[in-house]
């Protein structure tokens, strides 16, 4: 049965009973996943399911009603969400991104906006345009990759900002051309129903228009400005910790999938049970260790992070330049290793990963199509490189760097 709204407003989740609640859905999902990849989009009451589990309110605070979670539990939860469908995964990080969001808004307003259920979906890159009027903005454009947009509450839109026609620069001399996130509730987008793709099919990532909406100036981010008190949930990169949950899900699920087959095949040939086969055996420690290598970076340096900043007064720039670049490049690490993990499973497994119904099949074209998300692209290891050596990052936000006023 679906929560109704102040009932949710009034229970108290603990990070803990969101996870067990997570996990409770992993047997639902999985019996779903073949009918959510046809769906093209999740279907509403998977949404109702993740937004009865808690997992949309994960990333408010205290201050809010919420949990608080870490973002070593937020990555946990991604995770179990993704073990059972990559797309849920996908969009339960996404969704519950809207705490994060909610540090960076006027809070009066943000409150207005936002309850601890609802949940968001955001396309941050500039695509947008954004005209300044009296009280806010006119926003237009059309932005690709809306995951969840279908199903969202409300919809954050990146967009360029502009002035009597021409380019906006901060009046503080921080940005020559100032772009900021802007903020519509999800009935004012036009879905875009484009999305037919090699994998995340599930994930409704289709296009979206907007058309000369008004936003107002309260409505609107840019995550150098936090409007709450410091702490580890309110630095600029906050948003990309969680997202390689989804990637460590499906390795995970697939590793798990390939040792249940494993476990009952016979050789034809010779008669010899697969788990007896020294090359079997390779194979699939191989992939272990790069599982565990990968999902022990990401879990390792989001400690750090959240180390040095969980006393209010520590932030990024606290953290040495390799503990700094460590969430990216863990992160980064972890989209490949999926990829390359379900990949050899495939290839061990044989012919009967072809067919599209077949899990390993699944997870393999999800796990690629995770791969081509800008936060697991070349963008983000010359970002980082770059940062190490001194030079200029082309992404500098997965680093948590942001212009400061002059």
């Amino acid at each position: 049965m679906t929560i109704t709204e102040p009932a949710r407003a009034e229970a108290t989740l603990t990070g803990a009973e969101i996870l067990a609640n997570a996990k409770a859905l992993v047997p639902i999902l999985r019996k779903r996943s073949a009918e959510i990849e046809r769906n093209r989009r999740l279907p509403d009451d998977v949404v109702e399911m993740l937004r009865d589990a808690g997992v949309f309110r994960m990333c408010f605070s205290r201050a809010w009603g919420g949990p608080e979670m870490t973002s070593m539990e937020q990555v946990e939860v991604i995770e179990t969400i993704a073990y059972g469908d990559s797309s849920a995964g996908w969009c339960a990080k996404l969704g519950s991104d809207i705490g994060l969001h909610a540090n960076f808004l006027d809070q009066d307003e943000a409150r207005r906006m936002f309850r601890l259920d609802m949940h968001t979906a955001a396309v941050i890159m500039p695509i947008g345009r954004a005209d300044k009027v009296p009280g806010g903005f006119r926003l237009s454009g059309r932005w690709p990759f809306g995951s969840g947009s279908t199903h969202a509450d409300w919809v954050g839109s990146g967009a360029f900002v502009y002035e009597n026609g021409e380019p906006y620069a901060s009046p503080d001399g921080s940005n020559p051309h100032e772009s900021r996130l802007f903020f519509v509730p999800g009935g004012q987008i036009e879905s875009i129903d484009n999305w037919h793709t090699l994998g995340l099919r599930g994930s409704g990532s289709c296009d979206y228009r907007i058309n000369d909406v008004f936003v107002p100036d309260n409505h609107t981010l840019t995550f150098d400005s936090p409007k709450v008190p410091n702490g580890p949930l309110v630095q600029p990169e906050v948003i990309q910790r969680s997202m390689c949950g989804v990637s460590l899900g499906i390795a995970r699920a697939a590793l798990d999938h390939a040792r249940e087959v494993i476990a009952t095949r016979v050789d034809r040939m010779t008669d010899t049970p697969w788990s007896q086969l020294e090359r079997v055996q390779i194979a699939l420690a191989e992939c272990e260790a790069e599982y565990y290598s990968a999902r022990s970076g990401v879990y390792k340096a989001l400690e750090r992070v959240w180390e040095v900043t969980a006393d209010g007064v520590g932030t990024l720039d606290d953290l040495t330049p390799d503990e700094r670049g460590a969430p990216a490049l863990t992160g980064w690490q972890a989209f490949g290793m999926a990829r390359s993990v379900t990949r050899q499973l495939c290839d061990l497994l044989g012919a009967s990963t072809l067919r599209d119904d077949d899990p390993l099949n699944r997870w393999l074209r999800d796990a690629s199509a995770i791969r081509q998300h800008v936060t697991a692209g070349d963008r983000v290891t010359q970002s980082v490189g770059a940062y190490l050596l001194g030079a200029k990052p082309s992404l500098r936000i997965m680093l948590g760097i942001v212009d400061k006023p002059a």
